[in-house]
């Protein structure tokens, strides 16, 4: 049996984004910047795909950008907030995506910010008290904390958080890449700068993805070469692929509550059901409401093929992750459990859910991973 639980990294592209796309992949060709009839018409597709976009966000077409995908968006807030509006101070979390956390760090290396790490706890829960602590005896600053962790699902109270960065006058952005399409976004009633998205963690293609960016701020560009994205963004834009994203934010908004609750239910069957079978089981980060309901990411206790549980599971068909994707390359292990101060010599899992994960691939990965515990 063939079973994907590895969704926070990735997801299937629905057949219907898949549908959506292929025109501009077989007969809708012309290039966006083109004047003739051609590139008129895949022009007048990505700018419907941007009112689509911000219709369900909520926003102007105007302060929607298309990217290459969530870190190209993340680095495009962080860097040039920092460079177009004279930012000196900066505020994150040592839980944060690398997209910010790598981002942020150079910076201040170049000597171009002081950079503060607000505290979290044993779950990740940010200390706003710190935060604001932190705001209050420094200068303008800039913020970024992530909407819901990628690796233990703990949610920010992105609305809380913005209120306390418009007391302070500082700009705030939130990586909510895996957020985006799970949970309906009213981008009026939140008081954030920049929001960014990567299509394929909502059934789109990879490769694109938008940042979001409030009327009421301006910055320079990040990539230079062309008057696309209203000349924010160089480059022949990626058409078939912003079609893509759009259909399945589309499909995602009109579904969520659905999806919401069959996932929110596969997550709480897969943790009563390890809490049964395994004794000594924990799990990183909060599960409940305070959670992304995509994500379970469990520590096993000690046992001798520890190391090999990710591997072990590989070979049994089960993908999933013991962290984000991005640093599975790394031989360091997790920057966010060892932010958490959690126990690195146990072996965590990151499984992830979505709206194709069957009740019948969970019964079957309880019952490996117990023998594998045994």
């Amino acid at each position: 049996m063939k079973v994907y639980l590895d969704n926070a990294a990735t997801t299937r592209l629905d057949e219907h984004v898949l549908e959506a796309m292929l025109p501009y992949m077989r007969e809708e060709y012309g290039n966006p910047s083109s004047i003739h009839s051609f590139g008129r018409k895949t022009r007048s597709a990505i700018e419907g795909a941007r009112k689509t976009v911000s219709k369900l966000l909520n926003v102007s077409p105007a302060e929607i950008f298309f990217t290459s995908g969530g870190t190209e968006a993340d680095n495009m807030a962080i860097n040039q907030s920092i460079h177009s509006l004279c930012l000196k101070h900066a505020i994150t979390s040592k839980i944060e995506h690398h997209a910010v956390e790598t981002t942020l760090h150079n910076l201040e290396k170049q000597g171009k910010i002081k950079l503060s790490w607000v505290n979290v706890d044993a779950k990740g829960n940010v200390d706003l008290n710190h935060l604001e602590e932190l705001l209050k005896t420094n200068e303008r600053t800039f913020v970024s904390l992530m909407h819901a962790n990628n690796e233990i699902g703990t949610l920010l109270p992105l609305e809380k958080v913005g209120e306390i960065c418009a007391k302070y006058d500082a700009i705030f952005h939130s990586d909510t890449v895996q957020t985006m399409g799970h949970y309906p976004m009213d981008l009026q009633k939140i008081k954030v700068h920049f929001v960014t998205c990567a299509a394929h963690k909502f059934h789109g293609p990879k490769g694109v993805g938008f940042l979001y960016v409030n009327h009421t701020i301006k910055i320079q560009p990040m990539i230079f070469g062309g008057a696309q994205e209203r000349n924010m963004r160089g480059g022949t834009e990626n058409t078939q692929g912003i079609i893509g994203l759009a259909k399945a934010l589309e499909i995602c908004y009109a579904e969520m509550d659905e999806h919401i609750a069959y996932i929110k239910g596969l997550k709480t069957y897969m943790k009563a059901q390890l809490e049964k079978t395994i004794p000594g089981i924990a799990f990183n980060g909060e599960t409940g409401d305070n959670s992304l309901y995509t994500v379970l990411n469990c520590c096993f206790p000690a046992h001798k093929d520890a190391e090999m549980m990710l591997f072990n599971l590989d070979i049994a068909g089960i993908a999933a992750s013991g962290g984000s994707a991005c640093s599975s390359g790394s031989n360091q292990g997790s920057h966010v459990l060892r932010g958490i101060g959690a126990d690195v010599s146990r072996a965590s899992v990151r499984f992830s859910f979505c709206k194709y994960t069957t009740k019948e691939e969970i019964d079957y990965t309880i019952e490996k991973l117990k023998s594998m515990v045994a």
